[in-house]
């Protein structure tokens, strides 16, 4: 808030009011001062020509401004804190302070205590306004203040104070906090006044309508002569009532002065009926029979009877018509406001908004009257179609600001309507909701993914185990085939040496029955040397299968080679285990061979029989 210092009433000060929308008159410009019309208000904004203040108004003016001051030190100790008075405004909105706190969370408001305030403010102790519900001419000022002054509440005091020495009579009080839907209304409001006020044209103010003097027609009189003849004015009588009807009687009146002075026509009209009903009266208490003056007089009231009638129409009908044209001139302002707003907004339509020109307008008697009353309405309901524009306008621009979650919002023109606090707290409520299932379906194919890939790798390692598996078999096969062969070659060199064994003892045998023989036919002992033993046969271990051991699943080969030498006490090579005891490596780590543990008998047994055959060859 911009603080002024100004002196209230200063012509400073007047001159600062001129600039600006100010609190004291958002009664009017809301349509619920006492006061000032809303028509009126427009007409000093727009002229700068505010209305005279007569005496006794600037009495009760001067009278406001002390009760305040001494009213002050009273709110003071209510407060228990200093009130000061401030002018201050917050763009084009200003605002009279009667007194505000030094950190300015508080206001304090004083008005003379009337009947309307006396009805609902508290007698002691003090409320809050939404328990008593103060005027709304009060509560619209304050609200702005509020608003102004950024404050939280706004202490209300009434009091009434003996006038001549100042001392206070009675006082009453109440608390008023902010009501947030009118101060949407008045800031609609008074955007509102500035619109009407660019395109407004000040009217010269209308004058007090008094009918114009009607010329009376003559007077109605008949005689009757002792020798029944009639003496009568109706000749003159019917030129004069002729000449008004034709030329003065007003036919189709327009404004207040018309009305009044057609008004007033017509009672001349009654009364000229009734001076002929009173002539004829007169006439015929003097004779019994006049036909002629009675014809005539029958004429003339009905001429004045009917014309009577027909101005009585006429003017009920012209102010129907003029009413009918002021409430038609509003309804259709207002379609047009509504139009324009709702093309503003295109995908959503503004809520109905109900205009009550046609009730504004009752007991009106004035065209004046009539037109402010419909003035005041349509400035009433443009106002609720703005405030629910700037809202439809804001919660539109709230939803399209969630651009990636369009799609939550398929029912927006359900959703616009909603008070822009819900509407926010609803966007943040399904945007949360959809992360949250987002995040859930996320996390579940997450989930999904993982056990595909986890069984896919099973799979894999099913597939490799199933390869190993089948390379150690066709290995082991190639390994049998090998050990059939080497068993088969050993099994022959068995039957070679067993065959040469043979041989050797048939020969032994056959040399010792041969040497027999020829001592025996010669007849002399010859002493043979001992034939020197035939060498003994080679103990040649038979080639059996080492018993195969079936492989352990998916055992690993950490059975290097320094490990065989080892256990075996000697040294023996990659190339040796393949080539000459046909056992191949289960595994390379770079240059190393590594073995399984089950290869170990198979080693064992395959070097034996190597060394067997070796021994054989060697013997031989």
């Amino acid at each position: 808030m911009k603080i002024h210092d100004l002196i209230q009433g200063s012509p400073e000060w007047l001159a600062y009011r001129a600039q600006h929308f100010n609190a004291s008159d958002a009664p009017a410009m809301m349509g619920c001062s006492p006061y000032m019309t809303r028509t009126e208000l427009l007409q000093q904004y727009s002229t700068g020509i505010a209305k005279e203040v007569d005496a006794g108004t600037q009495r009760r003016f001067d009278d406001g401004h002390r009760f305040e001051a001494l009213a002050r030190p009273l709110a003071e100790a209510i407060l228990e804190e200093d009130l000061y008075p401030v002018t201050g405004s917050e763009g084009k909105l200003s605002a009279s302070f009667d007194g505000m706190t030094m950190g300015g969370e508080t206001l304090f408001e004083h008005k003379s205590l009337n009947d309307a305030l006396r009805a609902c403010l508290p007698v002691t102790g003090s409320g809050f306004d939404c328990d008593v519900r103060l005027p709304d001419v009060y509560r619209v000022q304050m609200e702005q203040q509020l608003m102004i002054a950024g404050a939280e509440q706004v202490l209300f005091m009434a009091s009434k104070w003996n006038g001549n020495n100042d001392q206070l009579v009675e006082e009453r009080h109440c608390w008023y906090a902010s009501d947030p839907a009118l101060r949407a209304q008045i800031i609609a409001g008074w955007a509102q006044f500035e619109a009407d006020l660019q395109g407004f044209v000040a009217s010269t103010p209308a004058a007090v309508v008094v009918a114009a003097v009607v010329t009376a027609l003559p007077s109605v009189s008949v005689q009757v002569t002792g020798e029944i003849a009639i003496k009568d004015n109706f000749k003159s009588f019917e030129v004069a009532l002729r000449d008004f009807i034709d030329h003065k009687l007003i036919r189709e009146p327009s404004t207040d002065q018309h009305f009044a002075d057609l008004k007033l026509q017509i009672e001349a009209l009654e009364r000229a009926e009734a001076a002929l009903n009173a002539a004829e009266t007169q006439m015929l208490a003097q004779v019994s029979s006049v036909d002629a003056a009675k014809r005539t007089k029958d004429m003339l009231l009905k001429l004045a009877r009917d014309n009577r009638l027909m101005a009585e129409k006429l003017l009920e009908a012209r102010k129907l018509q003029i009413k009918t044209e002021i409430v038609a001139g509003g309804n259709k302002a207002f379609e047009k406001h509504v139009r324009e707003l709702n093309a503003s907004l295109g995908r959503v339509q503004l809520p109905q908004i109900h205009a009550d020109f046609a009730g504004v307008v009752k007991n009106k008697r004035t065209v004046a009257s009539l037109q402010d009353a419909v003035d005041t309405e349509l400035a009433r309901v443009k106002i609720e179609a703005s405030s629910a524009h700037l809202r439809l306008d804001k919660n539109l621009r709230t939803i399209d600001a969630q651009e990636a979650y369009a799609f939550l919002f398929a029912d927006v023109a359900v959703l616009v309507a909603k008070a822009p606090d819900d509407l926010a707290l609803l966007i943040k409520s399904r945007i949360a909701d959809r992360e949250a299932k987002e995040l859930q379906r996320q996390e579940a194919e997450r989930l999904r993914i993982r056990i595909e890939e986890q069984a896919k790798a099973q799979r894999e390692a099913d597939a490799r185990a199933a390869e190993t598996l089948r390379q150690e078999r066709e290995a082991q096969a190639e390994r049998d085939r090998a050990a059939e062969i080497e068993r088969k070659r050993a099994q022959d060199e068995q039957n070679r040496i067993d065959r040469e064994t043979k041989a050797e003892a048939d020969r032994l045998a056959e040399s010792e029955r041969l040497s027999k023989w020829v001592d025996n036919g010669k007849a002399v002992s010859v002493i043979h040397a001992a034939p020197a033993p035939a060498p003994a046969a080679l103990a040649v271990v038979p080639f059996q299968r080492a018993a195969a051991q079936a492989p352990v699943a998916n055992e690993p080969a950490t059975l290097n080679l320094g490990a065989i030498c080892a256990r075996l006490g000697f040294t023996v090579t990659a190339a040796f285990m393949s080539e000459q005891l046909h056992i191949q490596p289960a595994a390379v780590d770079k240059t190393a061979r590594l073995y399984r543990e089950s290869q170990w008998p198979l080693i064992c047994a395959a070097l034996a029989r190597h060394i067997a055959h070796v021994c054989e060859l060697q013997a031989a």
